[in-house]
């Protein structure tokens, strides 16, 4: 049965390249991001992306029964690419035939879409705008 998760967006140096990190937790306790950003490291070294100048997100999700990592980016102007990785008992798993983003997800995903729209695809394309513009759910 679904019911709201708290939805954190974390602070602009959370992530070193300028990332927008959000946390959801299906408990309502805080997400200790030590869990992810070693995940969330290798994942965007794993791409070729200039994530500095990137606009892009990150999800660190504590779900019911597992660990899931989402990272989005937009490129090619208007198009949302998305990266999941699930810690199961083998560790980080990205396997999109195993493991997608869910419900909760999707909300920051609408955001980060609006976000987009606003900030990136209108008549003054601003990435530091993009960036500021974060999802406020608690």
């Amino acid at each position: 049965m679904y019911r709201p998760r708290l939805i954190t967006s974390l602070s602009p140096d959370t992530d070193a390249d300028g990332i927008k990190v959000y946390t959801i937790a299906a408990d309502g306790k805080a997400v200790d991001i030590s869990h992810y950003q070693p995940r969330l490291h290798a994942m965007k070294q794993a791409r070729p992306v200039a994530w500095r100048d990137t606009p892009a997100f990150a999800i660190c999700h504590e779900a019911a029964n597992a660990r899931y990592l989402v990272l989005g980016w937009w490129g090619n102007d208007n198009e949302m690419f998305i990266a999941v990785a699930a810690q199961d008992a083998t560790g980080w798993v990205e396997d999109m035939s195993r493991y997608s983003f869910c419900l909760w997800d999707m909300e920051v995903m609408w955001h980060e879409r609006n976000a987009f729209i606003e900030c990136l695809y209108g008549a003054v394309p601003s990435l530091d705008a993009y960036r500021a513009d974060r999802l406020c759910k608690t």
